[in-house]
């Protein structure tokens, strides 16, 4: 599990396929690497991902076809920047909310407003994902926690809007998102959990 309070940038090194997928190495020097072990998790870009090696401040994480069909990494180059949180421990305070690193799908930026002091963003998702999506409630985007501003379902697709300060953008990689990027998107665990409640109460699968 995650708080989605970003530790650190990392930079992406090598991206080597393989039968089962691609295999990453990222720098993760920026990160308290005394803590990190083979085996580990680690979120890049808001999905967990376990380290399969280290070595000087780089760390390899494999990825399999099946993240690749849920996530952006197939898109990725080496040398692109990816926000990087270690796993929290019972210590951690808990700045953010609970993100599994788990992610939901993807979504799009169709708008970035400039504000004196604040960025608003919005970002447009499948309405499977924007179902779980409230008004002032949690949601992570490439593994960061924010608060959703406003909510609004269309035809086929669901919009909300999120207000940056700009600390947000200036620490994570979200200040490098322009109109048109796409992003990791995952719900909120207690969404999840309310749904899957509603599901077995009305008796459908």
């Amino acid at each position: 599990m995650f708080t989605g309070i970003i530790q650190s940038f990392g930079t992406l090194r090598g991206i080597a396929e393989t039968a089962e997928g691609v295999t990453l190495t990222v720098d993760v020097s920026g990160l308290d690497t005394g803590r990190i072990s083979l085996g580990d998790s680690v979120s890049v870009n808001g999905a967990c991902l376990t380290v399969t090696g280290l070595e000087q401040g780089h760390a390899t994480f494999d990825v399999s076809s099946e993240t690749l069909d849920k996530c952006l990494m197939g898109t990725w180059k080496v040398g692109g920047v990816v926000n990087l949180e270690l796993a929290l421990t019972l210590q951690t305070p808990l700045g953010g909310h609970l993100v599994s690193g788990h992610v939901d799908g993807k979504g799009i930026v169709t708008k970035i407003s400039r504000h004196s002091e604040f960025t608003g963003m919005l970002f447009e998702v499948s309405k499977d994902i924007g179902k779980f999506i409230a008004e002032k409630g949690s949601v992570a985007v490439d593994g960061v926690s924010l608060t959703t501003n406003t909510v609004k379902d269309c035809e086929n697709v669901s919009v909300f809007e999120v207000m940056l300060v700009p600390h947000t953008l200036e620490w994570t990689t979200l200040g490098k998102l322009e109109q048109g990027s796409r992003v990791h998107i995952e719900i909120d665990q207690v969404a999840r959990y309310i749904h899957r409640m509603k599901q077995c109460e009305s008796g459908y699968e």
